[in-house]
């Protein structure tokens, strides 16, 4: 058996992955990518004069007029993106002289989920006529002006959650209250409908491969993250292996392509407690074109949920009933929502999850390669977790 150092991963090694399992080619750029510098320098603290300095430097590629870059601070949040909000005087091409309230989303040296500033980018640009989102200004996508890649959107407005309110790490387990949770339930299923029925074949999406009709677009995404399982994890785990080969063998086919958030959850909005709407949705690193059933599937996860007031109804990412869930999405959708499918995803999402925090939040943290070490091996911690329900519903399906 050959015995490689993930830590000093070889080329030919590498380059066996990568004709192993076969992936979008702007994920092979960023996943070879991170294998390549792995060896290299941990994560350093980046100061804020450093992040400053390199906004500076891709504003004169951008603007011609005279702009400042100023107020820089930190943000909290998030186990994966380092993110400084700053003030930017500039001369809007609408507004004319004006500020603007933006922030600063760049990768550590090695990340939990290891992604693409250009297709986070591009997403977020193309969906801004269909979902709130946060305007989008510049990506510097090859790290010429940032230490790392990054990229520049607006300061959205809006909380994550209620004030007052105690949730776990990045959002999971928020509970909006009664009143709250009716509210926003209704727009998180509307909006959740109006991305999986919108034409997106009319964007700029360049960074994402399109499946070919007919075929199951979920293979791209076993490749992906059998082969982030393959670079990162530090030990065979067999149940992983069964699971993989359990969803090669029943892939569903996919009758309809739809762009596809990867993380549409609790946590992952923002939304105005005044008028309580929701005013913008966050972390589209996880954006691919796929089966709508993908997103449905994992916003309904047991371990995003959490138990009504009274404990009678386990509600799906704290708004409602999973079957009230599926019941409002079709109705909005005009889709229909197949329980089998919604079942396969619910295995390929806890494939996922342990993929992310055994394996990579794992291997991120024990090279230093990230700001968050510690929040990292509190969250593998979880993984095991995950991997009792991941048996659970094989056993209940297979």
């Amino acid at each position: 058996m050959l015995i490689v150092d993930k830590n000093n991963p070889p080329p030919d090694w590498i380059e066996g992955l990568r004709r192993r399992f076969p992936v979008e080619r702007e994920m092979d750029r960023v996943l070879t990518r991170k294998l390549h510098r792995r060896s290299g320098p941990a994560y350093s603290p980046v100061s804020l004069e450093v992040l400053c300095d390199g906004m500076k430097s891709l504003l004169r590629t951008q603007l011609t007029d005279a702009f400042e870059v100023r107020d820089a601070k930190w943000l909290a949040g998030g186990a994966s993106k380092l993110q400084v909000s700053i003030k930017l005087d500039w001369r809007h091409p609408e507004l004319g002289r004006t500020t603007t309230p933006m922030v600063i989303r760049m990768e550590p040296a090695e990340s939990i989920v290891e992604t693409s500033r250009l297709r986070e980018f591009q997403i977020i640009k193309a969906v801004k006529d269909v979902l709130p989102v946060p305007p989008v200004y510049w990506v510097d996508d090859a790290a010429k002006h940032f230490p790392y890649p990054t990229i520049v959107y607006g300061f959205a407005e809006g909380v994550a959650k209620p004030t007052g309110t105690f949730s776990n790490v990045t959002g999971l387990g928020i509970n909006y209250g009664p009143e709250l949770r009716k509210v926003l339930g209704e727009q998180y299923v509307e909006h959740l409908a109006r991305l999986h029925t919108w034409d997106w074949t009319k964007a700029d999406l360049s960074s994402l491969d399109v499946p070919g009709p007919g075929t199951h677009a979920v293979e791209l995404q076993l490749n992906w993250w059998e082969r982030v399982w393959e670079e990162d994890s530090n030990r065979d785990i067999p149940l992983m292996r069964v699971a993989a080969a359990w969803l090669r063998e029943n892939m569903p086919a996919t009758e309809r392509l739809s762009l596809v958030h990867g993380d549409y959850r609790a946590g992952n909005f923002l939304f105005t407690e005044g008028d309580q709407r929701i005013s913008s949705w966050l972390d589209w690193e996880l954006g691919h074109l796929g089966d709508f059933h993908e997103d449905l599937a994992y916003t309904t996860l047991p371990y995003l949920a959490h138990m009504s007031e009274d404990g009678t109804q386990e509600l799906a990412s704290g708004m409602m009933p999973a079957a009230e869930m599926y019941e409002r999405f079709e109705r909005v959708s005009g889709l229909a929502v197949k329980p089998k499918v919604i079942d396969y995803y619910h295995v390929f999402h806890a494939y996922r999850s342990v993929v992310i925090v055994i394996g990579s939040g794992y291997r991120a943290a024990r090279n230093g390669k990230t700001h968050q070490d510690l929040l990292l091996n509190w969250l593998m911690g979880m993984g095991y977790t995950i991997l009792g329900h991941l048996r659970r519903k094989l056993e209940e399906i297979a």
